[in-house]
């Protein structure tokens, strides 16, 4: 069985786009791929830490964080 991952950010504008504006643009992802062999498997969350920076000498350090990205799963 064969895998493919994609990364899913959907985009809303704020007070332009319905509630159903998100799922539209799942929706229209799951569709292409669909018409390409692919069959959806999950939707999932990745947490990850980026890493501080700290700069030269200090200067420009960054703090660390914690981020989430959804990815979509699909199977061949």
């Amino acid at each position: 069985m064969e895998y493919k991952v994609v990364p899913f950010v959907p985009s809303v504008s704020a007070g332009k786009e319905s509630a159903n504006h998100v799922p539209s643009q799942l929706e229209d992802i799951i569709k292409n791929y669909s018409d390409q062999g692919w069959t959806y498997v999950s939707l999932e969350s990745v947490t990850t830490v980026v890493h501080p920076e700290t700069g030269c000498f200090g200067l420009g350090a960054k703090p660390g964080y914690t981020t989430t990205r959804q990815m979509i799963v699909f199977s061949k």
